[in-house]
């Protein structure tokens, strides 16, 4: 597999903040607004890039006063995501509860982790682009990515420990990545942890020698007298804040981009006033300096769509990311 398919595969349409235009207005035409709180669950433990989302835009939207009702944030870990989605599944059409979504709603259900898939659920919103981060401890020998890099090749064993389930986001990422620098993608030691919080904390226990997670999650664990060493981030460009001093991939001879969209869904079969409700709520969040100011020191891009193109990414996701698994031999042909 070529770092090129890799890359063509693996990267999501970044959309202007101009395609909110024409939105605001629309969305509560049939004036349906929330009658109680709004259970938002991260399908994972608490400090992943689930996670992060989650307590991100309900914090925003609370001090903004953009909602009448509170935005509960809801961990429900397990299964890479298939524990939340199968309680998510048994409550359709209520207009109440809402979850964050990324590639493993894709993933996992492909590597026949998971009976649902994006299909048995309500897209909402798409609302940024994250990367992934390979990190190490800053006592690590380590002290770039081409040194992990080779020591990967010499020691098969050398574990990468990740966020979410065998087959899904963070192992495709490091499983690209290897194979972009001529390593077998297939021999990566990866070690799946229920969130990127815990592999941060088996990180630090030194229980495996590296981890990959996303760019947005890890960046409150740099900057100065940090206990963890950034080696490399996937974005085509270096981010911002202080994730301007990780060199991406591609600075350090490793051609080759992660993109990771995250957003929202609903329930299955969700009301469309409800749906309508979540649009104008979402996009009118990401007009306050309020989301500027966090999504600037977490390092995402905003990439807004709206249920109906939303829906439409994630089914060519699903078609590109079955190509990937396969070239990658983590799934059959």
């Amino acid at each position: 597999m070529t770092a090129t398919f890799t890359a063509r595969g693996l990267t999501a349409i970044v959309l202007p903040l101009a395609a909110l235009t024409g939105l605001a207005g629309a969305a509560q035409a049939d004036g349906w607004t929330p009658t109680r709180s709004i259970e938002f669950i991260a399908p994972a433990n608490p400090g992943g890039g689930w996670d992060t989302l989650v307590r991100t835009t309900s914090r925003v939207i609370q001090e903004e006063g953009l909602a009448g009702q509170n935005l509960a944030a809801i961990n429900v870990p397990g299964g890479g995501g298939a524990v939340a989605w199968a309680q998510i599944a048994r409550d359709s059409g209520n207009p109440h509860k809402l979850f964050a979504t990324s590639p493993p709603i894709i993933l996992v259900p492909l590597a026949g982790a998971s009976r649902y898939d994006h299909t048995h659920f309500t897209p909402v919103a798409r609302l940024i682009t994250d990367y992934s981060i390979v990190l190490v401890r800053a006592d690590s020998d380590y002290e770039d990515l081409g040194q992990l890099i080779e020591a990967l090749g010499e020691r098969p064993n050398l574990s990468v420990g990740g966020g979410s389930a065998p087959g899904s986001m963070d192992h495709i990422s490091m499983a690209g990545l290897a194979s972009a620098a001529g390593l077998s993608a297939a021999g990566v030691n990866y070690i799946p942890f229920s969130g990127g919080g815990e592999a941060m904390t088996n990180l630090m226990g030194g229980h495996v020698e590296a981890v990959i997670t996303g760019a947005g999650e890890a960046s409150g664990q740099l900057g100065e007298g940090s206990e963890v060493r950034a080696l490399g981030v996937s974005s085509p460009e270096r981010l911002g804040g202080v994730l301007a001093e990780v060199p991406t991939y591609q600075e350090q001879g490793i051609d080759y981009t992660f993109d990771i969209w995250r957003g929202v869904m609903g329930t299955p079969d969700m009301p469309a006033e409800a749906v309508a409700y979540y649009e104008e709520l979402f996009a009118q969040m990401l007009e306050t300096d309020g989301w500027a100011a966090a999504r600037d020191q977490l390092g995402w891009i905003d990439a807004y769509q709206d249920s109906e193109e939303f829906g439409a990414f994630l089914d060519e996701q699903r078609e590109q990311f079955s190509e990937v698994l396969t070239e990658l031999g983590l799934i059959g042909g």
